[in-house]
Order: C-alpha cells, then structure tokens, then sequence
C-alpha cells in the first residue's frame, strides 16, 4: 500500500500509543514521518524504526499546549522536508473525576491540550496544508458523542473539538485541502494510565473495560484509510459507533442508563 508515497506526515502526540502506530503505519503507506511529541527519547526511538521502513523520519520535540512551541514545530517540518501533506492533531489525554470535584486547573489544562493544543496545530499546518491541498485530522472520540459520569472536563473538551473539526470542513471547502474528524472508542493506549496532571504511570490501572478495546495497529489502519478518503467524520469501533448513535439520537435513555454511575470511563 503507497496511498501516501512521497507525501510528509506530521503527527503530534506520537511517543506513544495512536500516535505512534499511526507513524509506522503511514511509513508503510509510503510516507515521510515527522513525529512530535514531549518526550524526545521515545520520537527518537520511532524516527529509527520508520527509517528501517525505507521512509525518512524526523523527530521534533513539541508541547502542543505551547503555541509558539507548535509554530516551531510546523517551520522544522517544513525546513526539513520542503512540504506537509498531512497533519495529525493526534495528543491528547483524560481528566477524570466529578465536576465539582475538579479543580480550575484541571479543567484548563484539560482544555489546553485537547481542544486549544489541536487548534493550534490546525491554525499553525494549514498554510502548508492548503499550498499541498493535503488533509488535517483531529483526534477527537466517542466521548464527543456520548457523556458519562466522571468524564465531564474530557468529554466537554472532545464536544468542541468535534464542533472546531466539523466547522473547519465547512471552512475548507473548495480549498483542496480538507479536514477529517476520527472518533475511537476503546483503543488500547496509554491514556488510562495519565493522572488529571497529564503524567505518565506505568504502574497505574488502566479501568476500561479490556474487552471491549481494539488495537492500537487496527486503530492505525482505520484512521489512515479515513484520513486517505478525506471522511469528514469517521467513528469507530462497533461499541463506539452504538455509543456515538445512541448518545446523538436517544439522549433520554444514555441519562437514564449514565445516571448515578461512578466509574470512570474514558473513550481513548
């Protein structure tokens, strides 16, 4: 599979999970690889693997939360490579806890990575975007469609950023370039061992339900295919799509089913 030979990819949030299987899986689709993310370690770790691919990688440290640092990133790209036909808002993470129990900072920092650190990776691509008539996608979740107890501050910042990736579609419309929104359900990443603060524990547990969770590489191949179709929206899996329905179209009985439940679920 080539869908993607000579093209340059740029996905933010890669040292792990999603982001990193969605690096390797372009490389295989014939991709040039620019991975961002906080930990320059791991990306470095990644670059070697995507060069052993056949593919040229690039690792450029990047806190999406920074603007600025995310400006920086787009002109590295751009230096090293000449182009971007693909940009990736793919980092991101949970806060979890009862509204009231959340503090301020909480929900800002919330709302810094994943809704104001995906807006910046969009203003700061779509230049270079347009001038390739290449795709943005946002990596939203089924948590966009669907509230439930304990996950307000993530589900609150996954409903605006579904509402800026669907609004920048309308936006981009004749422009060449376009903007594909991708919602997963279960995927198993590291996101349910990352505290309210946004940090990494491998001893921590993970509580969503394993049974239910794809891959991270079947995650890979499916966001791929859609960002290669230019979906404006595509969600998945099986139980994220019964999720995404019944949270769009039976609002009445998720309340009635969500309500008073106290464990924490997490779409990603």
């Amino acid at each position: 599979m080539q869908q993607f030979h000579g093209q340059v990819v740029w996905i933010t949030g890669a040292s792990a999970g999603m982001g990193r299987t969605l690096a390797l899986e372009f490389a295989r689709r014939g991709a040039d690889v620019a991975v961002s993310a906080r930990r320059l370690d791991r990306l470095t770790t990644l670059v070697d693997e995507i060069d052993a691919l056949g593919r040229r990688g690039l690792a450029v440290q990047c806190d999406v939360t920074d603007d600025e640092d995310v400006a920086r990133a787009v002109e590295a790209v751009l230096a090293h490579f000449g182009r971007m036909d693909v940009a990736i808002a793919n980092a991101g993470f949970g806060v979890v806890g009862r509204i009231e129990d959340l503090s301020d900072a909480d929900l800002r920092r919330q709302f810094d990575t994943n809704v104001f650190g995906a807006m910046s990776v969009a203003r700061h691509a779509l230049p270079a975007l347009r001038r390739s008539k290449g795709r943005l996608a946002l990596v939203s979740s089924v948590a966009g469609l669907l509230a439930s107890p304990r996950t307000g501050a993530y589900t609150a910042s996954k409903f605006a950023l579904r509402a800026f990736g669907l609004t920048l579609s309308q936006e981009l419309y004749g422009s060449g370039a376009s903007c594909t929104l991708l919602n997963p359900g279960f995927v198993a990443t590291e996101i349910g061992q990352v505290d309210n603060a946004g940090t990494w524990d491998g001893t921590r547990k993970d509580t969503r339900p394993l049974k239910l969770m794809w891959s991270a590489e079947a995650a890979a191949k499916v966001m791929a295919d859609a960002i290669f179709k230019r979906k404006r929206e595509y969600t998945f899996t099986m139980h994220g799509k019964l999720g995404a329905w019944l949270g769009q179209h039976m609002p009445g009985l998720v309340h009635l089913i969500m309500r008073g439940q106290g464990r924490s679920r997490r779409g990603r």
